[in-house]
This record gives structure tokens, C-alpha cells and sequence, in this order.
């Protein structure tokens, strides 16, 4: 009996598989990237609507096989939190039995995990159709987040079905993907050290152009570049016959050399200045081209070929001994220095130098072919120099060296094991003033010297050649040592201490009257003095001129408001359909006013069907108000009211009357408020009152306006700090003509 009972449940499960199958398992109705500050979380994620079929009747643990298959290719699942709020909640719940759409978001995170891309943060809710969920996830780089997304489609339907999936090759196409698309280290450690000190960022390219802070008070990176580099001073850099000149003329130690035009020529150079020398491209870069302590003219004659192919003149100059340094200098200060190390390989009798190559040097851990690396892999096939420094001793690649013979490899490229604590402060003051003499604001100085705790002039070190936008890697992931805090010393050099690029925004929402809102505060911050942008339903205004048509209270206006370097101060209006398709622009604001919330107002096509739901979506606004901020917040709407304790920052209640029961109790506590009594506006602290103007002065008002939308931008302009007088100017001085299109505004905006 119990045997038949066994079999009928293997059958069933058959049965529900083939079902499953039949059906296409789990189809993407919608997928959105909420780019911004959304009802989900503060970041950016990817919001899908996926509709699982039949897998509703099949949670993971009537599945067979399936907790096996899906754990053992992903086996960092077992990492994973979920709501048990320990490692390996997930896991069990999948024991347990969860279903489809909680396990798309749980894998979609582990692809980007996997990809290096690490995110925690997801999400899987049912909407109110059967079958059909939420499912969110964490999205650093759209692009990169989708692919992860089918991608975990894929693995998960797979699993589900019992066929084969290459875990590996999919996490190697996610990874070449997250590599073309994502920041570069250096620029990534600067963006991160902006954000430590909460400056904003937005990616202006698929590159490494970088907009830190908004607006007026904005600076631009472009990797270890900053918009205070000079293009003269690059284009001195890349001469280092240029820059050598004048490092001599200020009295920096350079090596004695010149450029040479032919073979020859470079052998003659030598000959003057003395051998052993050093041949190098005048305009390169990472090592390449250049060629040390040479000693014969075969040796020059063939560096000088090796360096012509870079493309640049060739310089000879006067071989220094020592090890090579990269001291970088930013702002005038040394932010990191490394110290460089040669690679050799001990020959054993029976390998070839290529072998020995790949068994001594390429199996360090700490080399690689990509920028996470801080050491390169040594391919002799690819590396000219590497070829010519094994000729010189009368090897080739492919000859056995004696056992216990040491063959050098490479003498430079391998600057990577951090010496900052090391440096003398008569070496840190030279190559400060050589940054300086160039003009570089960061700055990575090269220099030899046998032991950089001495002064360079007591060891016969210079200075050889000062390069503009250098690498970052070397300080941030040494071979050896502690890593640097070089991002940080970027951004502090951009951003005084008291300053985080922000400039003051005010955000909008509502179910209605947060156009004339949004119109009315945008002309209040103008007069005060404000170049100030606004993206609302009816256009896109840069001060009191339309520059756009039409509806651009969207994420894409905004956008342009925010790198717009001319503007210092914006307005956004935000509906609810654009928070949730879109997500908002800004991180923070420093003003967030809710006009109301209509308990009746739905929307149905984003599954948003009652009034604590919309809730949800218009209180992300006042999420995201800055601590020395404030939301504005309609007190004769209840639901609205109850937004105040979510807010970091200050909360002003507008509304019709003095007593209505938030603001009593808000003034009780010594807060702000305004609200009509006897036909003027009031302006209130706790107890203290100041009449800011008659309603019969005031047009909008006159012209039938809602009063509550004017008492709300007074609201946003007093947060803002605008004085009383000009607010009563503002609102006095908002003519007829405007008062009628923001009447029109109300209507054709009610959602």
C-alpha cells in the first residue's frame, strides 16, 4: 500500500513537470529600471512583472531534484539571508518550498554577485493576479542586471526541468559583460569615496566620464583626470623631453639625455652621456617601449627600435641605479607611493625560459589580465622588451637555462608593493614640485633611487618622467602593503570639507495641484537670486524660460536639469506613475511636498489598487529628504499627515485652518506650520506667529486656486530659507495670466 501511495506521488509530480513544461514556466510581462530613489529601496534596481503559469501549484519542494540541482551549481545560495535572517535562510526556505518568483530574485542576485557586481538587496511580491509577481532586484548597471536577470531565468528553468546548464560559461559571459560595462577601478574608487562623503554621481557616458555633485556645484572625473586638469600641462607630460627640460630649469633631478633620430644616433647619444643608459619612447606609457641599463650598441640599436614602434620620438638618457617608484601627487600632496621589483626565473636543467615563465611567475596569485590585478601575466609572444632582455643574455625563449641559473625577465612593469610610509619628506617635496612645475593636479611621478627613505640627492636618484591621468591600481590592490586611500584624496581635493555638490531641490507630488505647486516654488527660488530648473507636466523651464514642450515631469528632465552646470537649484514635479516606472532622479532632496492623496485615486496597470498602496508610492519623496531638510505636508489630509514621522529632516504642515488636529499638535511641539486665519496666511513656530499676506492680495487665490497648494509652496519657500518679504512678493506678483494656466495645469495633471 504504502509502495502504491509512492508511485502515485511520483506520477503526480511527472505529471505537474510535464505541465510546467508545457506551459513555458516563467514569461517577463514587464521589465522597468527604476534609476533612482524608488518604493522599493534608495538605489537603483530592476522592477520585473513575471507571470510563473503552472509553477504557482508547484512551489520548489514538490520539484524533485530540484533543491539539488540548483544549490549545487550555485553554491554561494548558502550566503544568502533571505527573511530567516541568517546564512542559509534561503536555502531552507527552497527545502522548505518557495516558489518561482522568490527564487528568480534570490539567483539573479547570486549572477551579479557572480559577475562582480556585489548586491544583497531584492524582492518578490504577488500582485493581485494569480501567478503573476514583483520581482526586484538590485541594479548597478541596467545592462548588466538584465542579462543577469534572463540569465537566471534560464538557470532556474533548467533546474526546474532537469536539463543541462552551463553555470560556468554563463558566469564567464556575465563577467566579459560587467567588464566592458562597469566603471574602471580607479574611477569606481573615486565614486566610492564620493559617496562615502554623500556627494552624489551620475555616469555621463558608458565610459568613465563621471559627474560628481549636481549643477553649478558639479566636477567631472575622467578616471584619475579631473576637470582642474589642465590640457596644457597634459600635453607637457606626454613629452618627457619637454618635461625633463623644465624639471632641470627649476632644479628637479632629471637624468642627462636627449632624443635621438636614428639607430645610430641613439648609439652616439650614448656614447656622449656614457653607458649604461636607458632607451624609451618620449610619449608612452605602463613601461612600454623602454629598455634599461643598456651597455652595447646592438643593446641601444635594438631598444631604440623597440621604442620608435611606440610612435613617439626616442630619447636616450643616463641609466640611474636603483629601483624604479610611482609617488602619486594629488593636490600637491603625496597621496600613495609603490615601489617596483624585477622578475627573474631559477633555472632547473629541463625547462625552457617560457616554461619557467608560466610555472615561477604567471601562477602568482597576484597577476592577471584584467585590472584587478595588480601584477600582469609575462607573455613573451606579446612583450617586446621581455624578448629583448632575454637576448641580452644570451638566451631565447625557448632555450634551458642551467639549473640554479637566474635569468632576468623583466626590470621594470612590476611597480605594485607600496612604500608610503617609507618616503622622505625631502623626496615627497621634489616630487610635489615637479607636479607643480608640469601642472598636474594628480600626478604619477616616476623616479629610481636605491632607498627612497634618503634624500634623492645623497643616492644619485631622479626623477625620469611624470605622467597625467595615471593608474590608481597599484595604490588601491598592492602586491604588497596596506592599500591606499587614494579616492578619498581625490574628491577631498575637489570638495572642500564643508561641501557635498549639492545644490537645493525640491521634489513634488500628489494626486493633485503639484504643477502650480512645482510652478509657484520654482518662481519663488528665481526671485531669490536662484538660476533655478523646472520639470513639470507642462515643460521643461530653465528660470522663467520654456526650453521643452509637454510633459517632462519624467526622470529623462530631470536628468538634464541635473548636469546642467548652469543651474543652481531645481524643481521636480513627481507623479506616481512616473515614481513607479521610472524611479526619481535626485538621491536626496532638501524639500519634499505632498500636495494630498486621493483615497479613491488607483492605478491599476501598476497593480496599485488602494489608498495605503499609494501611499507607499508618494511618501518616497519624503524618503529621501536630506537630515537638515524638510517635508512639506498637507495636514487636513490625513493619510498625508502621517507621512511626517518618515521624514529625516524638518516637517512644515500647511493647511486651511489653525486647528486642524496635526498642526495643533505640531505647534505643541514648537514646529512649523502655515494655514489661513481670517483671510491671511500665517506663518507659525510653536506659539509664534508672523501674518505674511491677505488672500484678497494674492491673484492665485483671487482667481478661485486651491489655497492649499499656495500654503504649500509658501511652505517649500520658507524650508528653503527665503525670506519672508520676497515670499509675499512671490505670491503677490504671480499674475492672473499664470494663475489661469495653473488652473488648466490642475486638471490635465490630476494623476
Amino acid at each position: 500500500m504504502a509502495l502504491k501511495s509512492f508511485c502515485v506521488l511520483i506520477a503526480c509530480d511527472i505529471l505537474n513537470l510535464k505541465i510546467i513544461m508545457e506551459k513555458n514556466g516563467m514569461k517577463f510581462l514587464r521589465i522597468m529600471s527604476l534609476r533612482g530613489p524608488n518604493i522599493w529601496t534608495y538605489r537603483p534596481v530592476l522592477e520585473v512583472w513575471v507571470d510563473i503559469g503552472a509553477l504557482e501549484d508547484s512551489p520548489s519542494n514538490t520539484i524533485p531534484g530540484f533543491y539539488e540541482r540548483l544549490s549545487s551549481w550555485l553554491p554561494a545560495l548558502s550566503e544568502h539571508r533571505c527573511g530567516v535572517g541568517e546564512k542559509g535562510g534561503f536555502l531552507l526556505r527552497l527545502r522548505e518550498g518557495t516558489w518561482a518568483g522568490h527564487i528568480l530574485e534570490h539567483v539573479t542576485i547570486e549572477l551579479q554577485n557572480q559577475a562582480g557586481m556585489q548586491t544583497g538587496f531584492g524582492k518578490a511580491r504577488e500582485t493581485s493576479t494569480r501567478g503573476v509577481y514583483k520581482v526586484v532586484v538590485r541594479a548597478r548597471h541596467e545592462e548588466v542586471s538584465r542579462a543577469c536577470l534572463h540569465a537566471a531565468r534560464d538557470l532556474v528553468m533548467a533546474a526546474i526541468e532537469d536539463r543541462p546548464f552551463d553555470v560556468p560559461a554563463t558566469i564567464a559571459h556575465l563577467r566579459d559583460l560587467a567588464d566592458d560595462c562597469l566603471l574602471g577601478p580607479s574611477t569606481a574608487c573615486i565614486v566610492d569615496a564620493a559617496t562615502e562623503r554623500k556627494i552624489p554621481s551620475i555616469r555621463l557616458t558608458e565610459g568613465n566620464l563621471v559627474q560628481l555633485g549636481y549643477g553649478a556645484r558639479q566636477r567631472r572625473i575622467w578616471t584619475a583626470e579631473t576637470d582642474q586638469t589642465s590640457a596644457i600641462a597634459e600635453g607637457i607630460a606626454s613629452d618627457k623631453d619637454l618635461t625633463k627640460s623644465l624639471l632641470q630649469s627649476c632644479g628637479v633631478p632629471v637624468p642627462e639625455g636627449r632624443v635621438a633620430d636614428s639607430p645610430a644616433d641613439a648609439w652616439e647619444a650614448a656614447e656622449d652621456i656614457g653607458v649604461p643608459v636607458v632607451v624609451k619612447p618620449s610619449d608612452g606609457n605602463h613601461g612600454r617601449g623602454v629598455s634599461t641599463e643598456l651597455m652595447t650598441r646592438e643593446e641601444v640599436e635594438a631598444a631604440y627600435v623597440l621604442a620608435d614602434a611606440e610612435g613617439s620620438e626616442v630619447i636616450v638618457e643616463r641609466f640611474i641605479h636603483g629601483n624604479e617608484h610611482r609617488l602619486l601627487v594629488v593636490a600637491g600632496r603625496v597621496a600613495a607611493a609603490a615601489r617596483g621589483e624585477s622578475a627573474t626565473v631559477l633555472g632547473d636543467g629541463r625547462s625552457t625560459i617560457v616554461e619557467l615563465i608560466d610555472s615561477q611567475i604567471n601562477t602568482d596569485p597576484r597577476r592577471g589580465t584584467t585590472e584587478d590585478y595588480p601584477l600582469n601575466v609575462v607573455r613573451v609572444e606579446d612583450d617586446a622588451a621581455v624578448r629583448l632582455e632575454i637576448t641580452r643574455q644570451g638566451y631565447t625563449p625557448d632555450s634551458v637555462p642551467p639549473q640554479g641559473k637566474d635569468v632576468l625577465i623583466q626590470r621594470n612593469g612590476n611597480v605594485a608593493f607600496d612604500v608610503t610610509d617609507l618616503v622622505h619628506p625631502s623626496v615627497a617635496a621634489t616630487v610635489s614640485l615637479a607636479a607643480r612645475i608640469i601642472g598636474l593636479d594628480i600626478a604619477g611621478v616616476d623616479l629610481v633611487a636605491e632607498d627612497i627613505t634618503r634624500p634623492l640627492a645623497e643616492q644619485g636618484g631622479a626623477i625620469v618622467e611624470i605622467n597625467a591621468g595615471p593608474g590608481l591600481l597599484m595604490h588601491l590592490k598592492p602586491a604588497s602593503g596596506e592599500p591606499r586611500p587614494i579616492g578619498r584624496a581625490i574628491v577631498d581635493s575637489l570638495f572642500a570639507a564643508d561641501e557635498n555638490g549639492r545644490f537645493p531641490i525640491v521634489g513634488v507630488t500628489g494626486t493633485h495641484g503639484k504643477t502650480m505647486v512645482a510652478r509657484l516654488v520654482a518662481r519663488l527660488l528665481n526671485l531669490s537670486g536662484r538660476h533655478v530648473g523646472l520639470a513639470s507636466s507642462d515643460g521643461l523651464y530653465l528660470d522663467q524660460r520654456l526650453v521643452e514642450q509637454g510633459d517632462r515631469a519624467t526622470w529623462g528632465a530631470a536628468h538634464k536639469i541635473l548636469i546642467n552646470r548652469a543651474v543652481d537649484a531645481a524643481v521636480f514635479e513627481s507623479g506616481s506613475r512616473t515614481i513607479l516606472s521610472e524611479g526619481l532622479a535626485y538621491d536626496r532632496c532638501q524639500v519634499a511636498v505632498v500636495t494630498n492623496l486621493d483615497p479613491a485615486a488607483q492605478l491599476r496597470e501598476f497593480y496599485i489598487e488602494t489608498a495605503e498602496q499609494m501611499f507607499n508610492v508618494l511618501r518616497t519623496l519624503v524618503d529621501v529628504v536630506l537630515p537638515d531638510g524638510a517635508a512639506v505636508l498637507n495636514a487636513d489630509d490625513p493619510m498625508v499627515a502621517k507621512m511626517a514621522p518618515l521624514c529625516d529632516g524638518d516637517v512644515i504642515f500647511f493647511g486651511s485652518d489653525a486647528q486642524v488636529p496635526a498642526i495643533v499638535e505640531h505647534r505643541a511641539s514648537g514646529k512649523r506650520a502655515v494655514f489661513v486665519r481670517d483671510g491671511r496666511m500665517v506663518l507659525a513656530t510653536g506659539r509664534d506667529e508672523f501674518a505674511l499676506a491677505e488672500l484678497a492680495a494674492i491673484p492665485l487665490a483671487s482667481a478661485g486656486q486651491d489655497v492649499g497648494n499656495i500654503l504649500a509652496a509658501v511652505g517649500a519657500a520658507w524650508a528653503l530659507g527665503i525670506s519672508h518679504d520676497l515670499i509675499r512678493a512671490g505670491i503677490q506678483t504671480y499674475g492672473l495670466d499664470q494663475a489661469g494656466a495653473a488652473g488648466k495645469e490642475i486638471i490635465s495633471t490630476a494623476a
